[in-house]
């Protein structure tokens, strides 16, 4: 076997290694200018941003201002009177919308047969309806079970506050009791009626 290259001029593959380093440069340059315009693009757009902030926080600083000016201007006698004002108003809601017939249909709802109301006082105490009731009984048992009934309903917390209690002429439990009446949240809200 002959090795030796018997060509006048030995032939070698220089044109292949030259067209891959062209497509190599080329690739090169192709990067290196996608990563300066994005680098440009990223510079220009944090120039941006950096100006909005420092303009955002300019802004934020003369809305403190004005709010520490706004405070100062502010009369506390006039809150007070607009709480005042607002505190009325809502009072007058409260009694436009408060329903007698759903309250009487609670207390003749939690009547026992043999327990009378005689008389009934409201009055409104920090928000709250305290509603005193003065009833006739025959004994302790009927007294109990008028309490507990009141309870059942949803509409009265605190019940069983006895104020008097003691026997009349004719043997009957007469007792003076105070509770505090929850408007709309009874088992039958709704079963007496709207506001009357």
């Amino acid at each position: 076997m002959i090795r030796t290259n018997l060509s006048t001029r030995p032939f070698y593959n220089e044109r292949v290694v030259h067209i891959w380093l062209l497509a190599f440069l080329v690739l090169v340059i192709a990067a290196t200018a996608f990563n300066a315009t994005r680098i440009l693009q990223y510079s220009q757009s944090d120039t941006q941003l950096s100006t909005q902030a420092s303009a955002d926080e300019s802004r934020a600083a003369e809305l403190r201002a004005a709010a520490v000016r706004l405070r100062t201007t502010v009369d506390p006698r006039q809150i007070e009177f607009a709480s005042l004002e607002a505190r009325q108003a809502n009072d007058l809601i409260d009694r436009r919308t408060f329903s007698w017939t759903a309250l009487f249909n609670y207390i003749e709802s939690a009547l026992p047969d043999d327990v009378r109301v005689t008389s009934f006082r409201s009055k409104v105490d920090k928000g709250q309806i305290v509603l005193t009731i003065a009833i006739i009984a025959r004994s302790a048992e009927d007294v109990s079970k008028f309490l507990d009934n009141m309870q059942r309903t949803g509409a009265f917390t605190q019940v069983g506050g006895t104020l008097e209690e003691r026997m009349n002429e004719e043997g009957q439990l007469q007792v003076s009791l105070e509770t505090i009446y929850l408007p709309m949240t009874g088992h039958t809200a709704g079963a007496g009626g709207g506001a009357r």
